[in-house]
């Protein structure tokens, strides 16, 4: 395992913010980390990598343990904090110089020119850190946290405040390092985890209430079940309406519809049978899956 949580406990005087969190995360995985503000989520971070030391429990990061092999660990993690920390009077190869120099890396500048065709900042490493957009700050970021070829990536809130264009640059950038490294990231946006993540985390006050692989932790939405339905031809919306258990339909274009039902029920015969005797044919028929935002919100609610 890239990462074993093992029963971690954080009080801050009476306040619990970790409550006995135990997981692991495999290698080659990338995992999100979701909770509302306040659910521990930057805390769990900060004790992986070794910024913050937990009150019980401990972790292992491919298998040194951050009390007794602290240095061993951050050697191996990469870490990139919600509130991104730059030294912004510093130009950005100088800043990656210097922290490639804190790692003691050989051939540092042969290093950074690498870590700058990674991460995208070729056409503004000659500019300071001050006079860049949001985007390549957190493009910076990635850059620091990767400049001594970490095993494993902590990521917190790397995508927060960005626009469109550079939420999709980051996100594209950061599926591209997990064909390589071992991710743990946190974000508030779920189209995101969808979109990146083997494995969901969900922390609520402290605590997991899910841990699954993404598609399935989708499917725990208590949300009525929906169907989409394409035919090779038009037909009257109300004959839709009229199967059993239905409760809404709603034409989406080119001869599709969403139909949601009042219960779990299986349909599908009746549509088939429908379209046969309206002299058409079904050319798709498959049930929507549940939105990651509406678990969320159900089990943190």
């Amino acid at each position: 395992m890239a990462i074993e949580i093992q029963g971690i406990t954080k009080l801050y005087g009476e306040q619990k913010a970790l409550d006995n969190v135990s997981f692991s995360v495999q290698n080659g995985s990338i995992v999100g980390l979701l909770g509302p503000n306040g659910a521990g989520k930057s805390t769990l971070m900060k004790i992986i990598t070794c910024f913050l030391p937990p009150t019980e429990g401990t972790v292992l990061v491919n298998d040194f343990d951050i009390h007794q092999q602290d240095i061993e660990v951050k050697k191996r993690v990469g870490y990139l904090p919600e509130h991104n920390p730059l030294y912004l009077e510093m130009y950005v190869r100088e800043y990656l110089e210097f922290v490639a120099h804190i790692y003691r890396l050989p051939k540092v500048k042969k290093r950074v020119e690498e870590i700058i065709d990674i991460t995208g900042l070729g056409i503004e490493q000659h500019k300071k850190i001050q006079a860049l957009s949001k985007g390549y700050r957190q493009r910076i970021g990635l850059a620091q946290a990767l400049i001594h070829d970490p095993e494993v990536l902590i990521l917190d809130e790397p995508t927060s405040g960005l626009d469109p264009n550079q939420l999709l640059d980051i996100r594209t950038l950061i599926k591209e390092i997990g064909k390589t490294k071992t991710i743990l990231f946190s974000t508030h946006i779920m189209q995101e985890v969808e979109a990146l993540c083997d494995r969901v985390v969900i922390i609520d006050k402290g605590k997991i209430v899910a841990d699954d692989q993404t598609r399935k932790v989708m499917q725990l939405s208590e949300s009525k079940e929906t169907i989409v339905v394409q035919l090779n031809g038009n037909i009257n919306i109300s004959k839709f309406e009229h199967l059993t258990g239905v409760q809404s339909v709603e034409a989406i274009g080119n001869h599709s519809w969403e139909i949601t039902l009042n219960e779990e029920a299986d349909i599908s015969e009746e549509i088939f049978l429908l379209a046969k005797n309206e002299d058409l044919k079904v050319i798709s028929l498959f049930a929507k899956e549940g939105s990651l935002e509406n678990v969320f919100h159900q089990l943190t609610k």
